[in-house]
């Protein structure tokens, strides 16, 4: 019995039956340790010692969380929501209906891909842009799995692709992945290998979008009716601008997301363009929104830990390459499962590629595997299961969105689409890609 396969198995199960994906980390990781000879002792120190490595990371997006409260509390995508409604309704046809649906669909692409490198926010734009626009949504009877698969789709792309923001990072922790397997590489290297592999990204976002095409109902909640301004002040909109310019420079200067989000907390309370009451409570309620997903992250750093621990995943890689030999193909499409499994357990690609690097790029150069070929098939492996990971912040942040009248899902709305129209594709060209380079 491989624990790793085990615990990562019992994670999805206990979260498919909707127990609170936190206590489902916590009691896999426990289930998983205690399998591989862990004492109980053991495994809550390890579990507890590597909380801290995501520390930094949920602090920034509860910061984040109670900036983008703030926005908007604001009014500004509350009112132009409203123009939105009102135009469909003032022109009541399918057409417009239809333009809407096609404008909504690029707007969410398009700020979903600038989160990841242009102005990176990452997650943090979904309580601003989301939750004003379920209304909308209601209206035009969108299937909020098609929202969910939009979004997956610019929060993983992107840092795959584009050696930019998040990928920028990504990118850089492939090529030192690959330095200390004792096969140095360019950074230039990998976005040329990624190409292929990212094709199924593309090939995901169609189908995905063209599958939950139909219309879907929800029930108009009166909580998601109200808007906070019908209207907007001159000031409040320059302030608004303002804030968002001070955390984008702010980060940008800093390499802080923490000391961005308070740059642009902090305009909003010195401009005093509300009391400092009504800021307050809405920053809290903010941070409430995004401290969930920063739990969920700092319990899936305790998992990985653990699964780290037990030994159990080179165990898992070397007794796979026992049994399968020398085959190429086989071999590929095995350590593209094998990283699947470890990104869906600890939820983050960016942390599954230092467990798995030392482990396939000597099993490639026995593969007799290009260098390019490595390192497609490295990132994707570590990719293959951000997209429907349920401890993934690529599926908290849309659920934390789209489920705020209490109608979606995280786990068959949100995990499920994504994971099925994005490691599917993923897998077939990564595999190409491992094959032909």
């Amino acid at each position: 019995m491989n624990a790793v396969v085990i615990a990562v198995v019992l994670m999805i199960i206990l979260c498919l039956c909707r127990l609170n994906v936190v206590i489902s980390l916590f009691v896999s990781a426990l289930v998983g340790g205690l399998i591989s000879g862990m004492n109980v002792t053991e495994i809550v120190s390890v579990f507890g010692k590597n909380i801290v490595d995501g520390a930094e990371v949920a602090l920034s997006y509860a910061l984040l969380g109670g900036f983008a409260a703030l926005i908007s509390y604001s009014g500004i995508t509350d009112y132009l929501v409203n123009k939105i409604i009102d135009a469909i309704h003032a022109e009541n046809s399918k057409m417009s209906r239809v333009k809407v649906k096609i404008i909504i669909i690029i707007a969410l692409l398009a700020i979903s891909i600038m989160s990841q490198n242009l102005i990176p926010v990452h997650i943090a734009f979904i309580p601003i842009v989301i939750p004003p626009l379920i209304s909308l949504f209601n209206e035009l009877n969108i299937d909020r799995r098609q929202i969910a698969i939009i979004i997956g789709f610019g929060l993983c792309f992107p840092y795959v692709l584009m050696p930019f923001g998040f990928g920028q990072i990504f990118h850089q922790i492939i090529q030192s992945g690959f330095s200390k397997a004792g096969h140095p590489i360019e950074m230039g290297m990998i976005w040329k290998s990624m190409l292929i592999p990212s094709l199924g990204y593309i090939v995901g976002l169609v189908a995905g979008i063209y599958y939950y095409r139909k219309p879907r109902k929800y029930i108009q909640r009166d909580e998601v009716k109200e808007t906070t301004q019908t209207e907007i002040k001159p000031y409040i909109l320059v302030v608004t601008v303002v804030s968002i310019i001070a955390t984008f420079l702010v980060q940008l200067f800093t390499d802080s997301m923490i000391f961005g989000a308070l740059a642009g907390v902090l305009v909003f309370f010195v401009s005093r363009a509300y009391k400092w009451t009504e800021l307050d409570k809405k920053f809290v309620d903010g941070i409430q929104i995004m401290s969930f997903i920063g739990v969920v992250i700092l319990s899936a750093n305790g998992f990985a830990g653990v699964m780290n621990e037990t030994g159990d995943i080179a165990k898992l890689v070397n007794g796979i390459s026992g049994v399968i030999g020398d085959n190429k193909l086989i071999s590929i499409i095995v350590m593209y499962l094998i990283g699947l499994v470890v990104t869906l357990g600890i939820g983050s690609s960016f942390a599954t590629i230092p467990i798995i690097a030392t482990l396939f790029v000597p099993l490639g150069e026995s593969l007799g595997l290009s260098t390019m070929a490595l390192i497609a098939l490295i990132g994707t492996a570590s990719a293959l299961g951000d997209s429907g990971s349920p401890a993934s912040d690529s599926t908290l942040g849309p659920t934390a969105g789209l489920d705020v009248d209490g109608q979606h899902d995280h786990i068959r709305d949100t995990c499920i689409p994504n994971f099925m129209f994005y490691n599917i594709p993923l897998i077939i060209f990564g595999t190409i890609a491992a094959m032909v380079l």
